[in-house]
């Protein structure tokens, strides 16, 4: 009698169809948004100061079927790289429809990187402030690569051009010496290291290579800009 009743569950185990064992699901606007987003991040590369902005395509709740009889697939449209609109295909199989049931979603991607803006109005001459200056997140097609990251590394530097206020900071609107300004030269060399007292010819932010005059010995030379005032010679 325990044989035959093994033998009976083994049967019934066989004929019983496994769609009639799995769970049907219930396609939602949401879950399809999760899974669009999801897939994304697992494709998307971005520098680890940016922030990644993903905003999936609303889908018509009429679109979907009543319900899918296996898991809801996601997949790139095509094998290009991620941009900033892409295309998902999106699909599972269906009792309703004697063929899969898919639909194509496109998904918005803004890569934001952290830029200082002005808080105020900025005007030439004017020394900025900690107070004057915040970061915030810009999309990066809207940069032009001339724009700060740090707003304590523009603490005391002069404006040369007028910043309107909520304006990115570009670094041909500052100087971080400006022409005219007195300047501490320090001097390199193989065989010592000096510091001296000089005069810029040039504007220059941070990096910059300018002309500059040695105030004791009136001897222009060339010099790189190391900081607010600042500047470096190698000899």
């Amino acid at each position: 009698m325990k044989v035959n009743l093994v033998y009976f569950l083994c049967i019934f185990a066989i004929l019983t169809p496994a769609s009639a064992s799995a769970e049907s699901i219930v396609p939602t606007i949401s879950a399809i948004s999760e899974l669009a987003k999801a897939l994304i991040v697992e494709k998307v590369s971005a520098p680890d100061n940016a922030r990644v902005s993903i905003t999936p395509q609303i889908v018509d709740a009429r679109m979907l079927p009543s319900q899918c009889s296996s898991p809801i697939n996601i997949e790139m449209a095509s094998d290009r790289e991620i941009s900033r609109n892409n295309t998902l295909k999106v699909s599972c199989d269906t009792q309703d429809l004697a063929y899969p049931w898919q639909i194509y979603i496109s998904v918005r991607v803004d890569i934001l990187f952290p830029v200082v803006v002005s808080t105020e109005t900025l005007a030439p001459g004017e020394l900025i402030s900690p107070s004057q200056v915040e970061v915030r997140y810009i999309e990066q097609n809207s940069l032009r690569g001339a724009e700060f990251d740090d707003p304590n590394k523009l603490a005391g530097v002069r404006v040369k051009r007028r910043v309107a206020k909520n304006s990115p900071i570009l670094s041909n609107n500052l100087c971080f010496v400006c022409k005219n300004d007195s300047v501490s030269i320090h001097v390199h060399s193989n065989s010592f290291e000096l510091k001296t007292a000089g005069e810029a010819l040039q504007d220059g932010n941070k990096g910059d290579r300018i002309r500059i005059k040695n105030s004791s010995s009136n001897k222009e030379l060339d010099a790189i800009v190391t900081g607010i005032g600042e500047v470096e010679v190698r000899m």
